[in-house]
């Protein structure tokens, strides 16, 4: 059996530990060391890493760790029953509301956390 989780590069732990317990719910399992906390929801642990701005994700690698807001083609979906109630916390804890869409099968919001790091508010 495999399980999933999720690894989030963050540049200040308290405050992402505190935008994703407030405003997506998250409950927290543990402190992993001083620089990771994991948290949980339902059905997937997320693993929350300070890493410092400017530092290199692999030693190969020429890129390194910028928290400005930034796209990914693989991204998490926040399920909800309340997208407007999620995206106010959101709000007030220092994230983004970028805009959204609705249809017959439920709405969306596309958000950021403060890191840059970008997710998705849906009705389930």
């Amino acid at each position: 059996m495999i399980k999933i989780s999720v690894s989030i590069d963050v540049s200040d732990l308290k405050q992402a530990e505190a935008f994703y317990v407030k405003a997506l719910g998250c409950k927290k399992v543990r402190d992993q060391g001083s620089d990771m906390v994991v948290l949980s929801t339902e059905n997937c642990d997320l693993y929350l890493q300070e890493k410092k701005a400017g530092t290199k994700p692999l030693v190969s690698s020429e890129v390194v760790r910028d928290y400005k807001r930034h796209w990914t083609p693989v991204h998490l979906d926040f399920l909800t029953e309340n997208v407007d109630r999620v995206v106010e916390k959101i709000l007030k804890l220092g994230g983004l509301h970028e805009g959204g869409e609705s249809g017959d099968w439920g709405s969306i919001a596309y958000c950021a956390d403060p890191f840059g790091n970008g997710f998705c508010i849906i009705n389930e």
